[in-house]
């Protein structure tokens, strides 16, 4: 499975079941496009779990009911990986 948005790729085992791949299709579809990264801020206090790298761009977005707190997305400014933080 490919994500279309970030390109993130996970492969499947036929063991997975159906409720598990809505649920990981569901979870890349909230994935943002981070396109013009020139204009993002960047968060120069955060650590890319995947390669280590100091510093990422970040940018927020209400993703559940109004009256639950923003997610926080960020991608790395090294390896561009994508990942996000419940408040």
């Amino acid at each position: 499975m490919k994500c279309f948005r970030c390109g993130y790729i996970k492969d499947l085992d036929e063991k997975m079941a159906n409720t598990q791949l809505r649920e990981l299709e569901k979870d890349l579809k909230d994935v943002p496009v981070f396109e013009d990264l020139d204009t993002m801020p960047i968060d120069k206090s955060v650590i890319c779990e995947k390669c280590e790298n100091v510093g990422a761009y970040w940018h927020l977005r209400q993703t559940r009911s109004a009256d639950e707190a923003t997610t926080r997305f960020y991608r790395c400014t090294k390896c561009k990986n994508t990942w996000r933080e419940y408040s």
